[in-house]
């Protein structure tokens, strides 16, 4: 698919043609993955809902039916840059796509929360091949002065997603059953495929390094035991439990054992010596920070707008498309602002701006008007534009060409866990409020019910409809414990971006010449290889 033929530095010209092209299939394979996971978050209400409208999942299993996806995509991603660099970028993307879509099909058909979670780590298992994929053929199809804005549309791609997913999800729940939100997938799958047969050049490292398993399988474990622990002490609403503790040392232990293993090893998933570019880890940490943040707050915003506020889940994914939009139009924009004030300015003031966002909803309540959250989505989809176009360029750029596989899986693998443990940890503060606010009005609650109708607002309403009339006097302290727990996690979401803030602010490279602006990033890298 390569003609001897070159352009300016190594692209071939036949492919430098279709460089735009390519980058459209590219995000299409990229549109599915983030869809999967925006259509979810419409998703999980009707899906807490008892049988048959939903799986009857407790927030606990709500909260691993997200995490399974993401702990083996996080927990993989090592291997699945290696891989690609290794055996062509390519045929682990096409691999990545049919593996993604089988466990989109079969999630569309489980029959209980275990199978959901079990097929949605299928899907993250294809999905782990398919991300980092996307952005190391991206590197290779285009030459270095155009990587900024080919990153910053593939960066607005996300945005495009993060649209479609919710309103498709409202649709199709309006519409059909519960599981039509994962069988969407499958026809977008089938027709990625095609695509990439018919565009996309492959691509691999000329000297690739040797399979990691023991990294990848440490990784893995510690990962899984540590957001095990958090989540769990969620549910107990106490963190001190023994079970709690254990599992959490556990898994931290695990995590300092792999990168003991790394360093010592010859042919590491992550070569940990990229860590000493300053400038790298303030980018990965930017990316992991500012997901932290953000994925514990969308969590529990559809629970506000659906279950406090009461809007359908069609409206609730309307309600995002001001998050998107400005996700959309700014993030192929960003790198303007990076010429003009560098990357330590343009990422600080995004994350600035996304601490002030998730600040905001700590002031909405039942009755603040809805024009209001739609200004808060908005900002906080320019703050994320202007966070990840240019964090994404710093990493893809730090590393040589024949390591893209390696930055797009480390880039791809900080923001994974940081989604993860965000969920897992504001999603179990946000548990342990609302159990705190709520367990002294539960006293119209059968004894036996009791403790299941405190895990969560939607487990609470569905005791009080079962109560008949009696129940409804529950509805209002629900909704008033709900956001009581809700703004206390959105100021732990705000503190943790706070800090995102200050270490880009710290680290970050300011405005530079155009000649060696990142050469200076790149060379300590590459050298530490």
């Amino acid at each position: 698919m390569t003609t001897p033929a070159v352009t300016s530095g190594r692209i071939p010209e036949a492919v430098h043609r279709r460089r735009w092209a390519i980058l459209g299939v590219l995000m299409l394979s990229l549109l599915i993955v983030v869809l999967d996971n925006s259509i979810l978050n419409v998703a999980i209400k009707t899906i807490s809902t008892p049988a048959p409208t939903g799986l009857g999942a407790t927030q606990s299993e709500l909260e691993w039916a997200i995490n399974a996806y993401t702990l083996v995509f996080a927990g993989l991603l090592f291997t699945a840059g290696l891989l690609g660099d290794r055996l062509g970028r390519k045929k682990v993307l096409l691999g990545g796509l049919a593996v993604f879509g089988i466990g989109s099909a079969l999630a569309a058909e489980s029959g209980s929360p275990t199978q959901l979670i079990v097929f949605r780590a299928l899907m993250g298992l294809g999905a782990a091949f398919v991300m980092p994929a996307t952005l190391a053929v991206l590197m290779n199809v285009f030459e270095r002065e155009e990587q900024p804005r080919a990153i910053g549309i593939w960066a607005g791609g996300v945005g495009l997603a993060i649209a479609i997913g919710p309103i498709t999800g409202g649709v199709l729940l309006d519409h059909f059953w519960w599981g039509s939100v994962f069988l969407v997938n499958v026809p977008i799958v089938v027709l990625a495929l095609a695509l990439m047969v018919w565009l996309v050049p492959d691509s691999r490292d000329p000297n690739p390094g040797r399979l990691d398993p023991a990294g990848v399988a440490l990784s893995v474990v510690g990962l899984v035991l540590l957001v095990y622990g958090i989540i769990k002490g969620g549910e107990l609403a106490d963190f001190t439990d023994a079970t709690v503790l254990a599992f959490i040392a556990a898994g931290l232990a695990v995590l300092v054992a792999f990168v003991v293993v790394e360093k010592r090893s010859d042919h590491p998933s992550i070569d940990v010596t990229y860590f000493r570019n300053k400038v790298f880890s303030a980018a990965i940490a930017a990316i992991a920070l500012v997901f932290f943040a953000l994925m514990g707050v969308t969590f529990f915003s559809v629970f506000y707008t659906q279950s406090v506020r009461g809007y359908s889940p069609l409206e609730t994914g309307l309600l995002l498309l001001p998050l998107a939009a400005a996700q959309l139009v700014f993030a192929p924009r960003a790198r303007l602002l990076v010429d003009r004030f560098g990357n330590r300015t343009t990422t600080t003031g995004g994350m600035l701006l996304i601490a002030g966002m998730l600040a905001m909803f700590a002031v909405l309540d039942a009755d603040t008007p809805i024009w209001l959250l739609e200004v808060v989505f908005f900002l906080m989809g320019t703050g994320m534009a202007h966070i990840m176009t240019p964090v994404s360029v710093v990493i893809m750029q730090a590393l040589p060409r024949e390591k893209a596989g390696s930055a797009s899986a480390l880039s791809n693998t900080f923001r994974q866990v940081g989604g993860a443990l965000g969920v897992a940890v504001l999603g179990s503060v946000l548990s342990t409020s609302y159990r705190s606010g709520i367990e002294g009005k539960l006293g119209l609650v059968p004894p036996a019910l009791r403790d299941n109708a405190g895990e969560s607002i939607e487990a609470t309403l569905g005791v009080a409809a079962r109560l008949g009339p009696r129940g409804r006097e529950l509805v209002g302290p629900a909704n008033d414990a709900f956001l009581h727990a809700m703004h206390v996690t959105a100021i732990g979401g705000a503190a943790i971006a706070l800090v995102g803030a200050v270490v880009v602010a710290a680290f970050l490279p300011g405005r530079q010449a155009r000649p060696g602006q990142e050469e200076p990033q790149r060379e300590p890298v590459a050298a530490a290889e």
